[in-house]
């Protein structure tokens, strides 16, 4: 069996190398038709578009990614031609939340924010905004949340949020068609709406804030503050946006080794169910230093000031900041 896999999707050799003795790694953003045509099965991150143009006359039978978003997956033609494909919902919300808490703590610090007299808008309660809301509880953050799928008892509109909220925080997939379209959800009409002038944290989809919006509405006053990790256009991001915002990341809320883990094991089992093949032992994510103590400091784990500094330092490194990303650990 031959599989095509990115070769950023770390710690998977080995598990891949006891299912065939035929697998190819390559850039994600190269794989081309010539490179998949006789494969039987894909392993891609969100830099592989999987569609037609790619796939069509290949002897591909499944495409898995690993990860959360599967926006780059043409799931109804995938649909039509017989191709399995499936993501990995979860495997990095717990990583995301982590990004998330080490951002709110900043935030705090950097701007005097009390927690208990400050409220965090949270719009999306799925696998990473439920985890992004336990956060909140923990911090001692008053709470609102928006999630108009799930409508539940105690969710609130997304008005209330853009009226009370002092911290807005998106956590929803990019959706362009139906009732609960997410793209461009934060628009400039959005941000003329808001009334607290609130910090926004963008770590779901980049679409999901109007980059364009998001700066002037930034320049103008409109908001405080911003932290973008996901962007309109990657790798190919807005440079006078990235100076401007608080913290500006990689797209890599959700890189820590645990989640990517996570992920590896979570489309292993996919594939090796797809196929009929007997899973290999799970993968484990490397330990923490033998020397490591950790002294109850979050940021200890985790600062993403430190991912900021060398983007804004390097924008145009973009891409090479996620593909050699350091080991990053939540914390057991």
């Amino acid at each position: 069996m031959r599989i095509v896999i990115d070769d950023k999707i770390p710690y998977i050799r080995e598990a891949i190398a006891s299912l065939t003795d035929d697998a190819v790694y390559m850039d994600g953003a190269s794989i081309t038709a010539a490179d998949v045509k006789r494969a039987d099965a894909l392993l891609v991150r969100t830099r592989t578009r999987c569609d037609e143009r790619l796939l069509a006359g290949s002897s591909v039978r499944f495409v898995a990614t690993a990860t959360i978003g599967y926006d780059h997956l043409d799931t109804a033609w995938l649909d039509r031609a017989g191709i399995g494909w499936t993501n990995c919902p979860g495997c990095n919300a717990a990583s995301v939340a982590q990004y998330v808490r080490s951002t709110l703590i900043l935030l705090c610090r950097r701007y005097g924010l009390v927690p208990q007299e400050t409220t965090l808008g949270v719009v999306g309660c799925g696998h990473v905004g439920s985890r992004v809301v336990r956060v909140g509880e923990e911090m001692g953050f008053r709470l609102l949340v928006c999630d108009p799928p799930v409508g539940a008892e105690g969710y609130v509109p997304l008005s209330e949020i853009e009226r009370r909220a002092d911290i807005i925080t998106f956590h929803v997939p990019l959706t362009k068609g139906g009732p609960y379209a997410t793209w461009h959800m934060a628009d400039d009409a959005f941000f003329s709406r808001l009334t607290r002038r609130p910090f926004v944290i963008n770590s779901s989809r980049g679409a999901v804030v109007d980059n364009t919006a998001l700066l002037a509405a930034l320049r103008d006053g409109r908001i405080r503050q911003a932290v973008v990790d996901t962007w309109e256009g990657e790798p190919a991001i807005n440079r006078e946006l990235l100076d401007a915002v608080f913290i500006g990341t990689p797209h890599i809320a959700g890189y820590s080794a645990d989640g990517k883990v996570n992920a590896d094991n979570m489309s292993i089992a996919a594939i090796c169910r797809h196929f009929g093949l007997t899973p290999p032992p799970p993968i484990l994510p490397p330990p923490l230093p033998e020397d490591f103590v950790y002294t109850g400091d979050p940021l200890q784990l985790y600062d993403p000031m430190d991912d900021s500094r060398r983007l804004k330092a390097s924008p145009e490194q973009f891409e090479w900041l996620r593909g050699h990303y350091p080991v990053r650990r939540e914390f057991k």
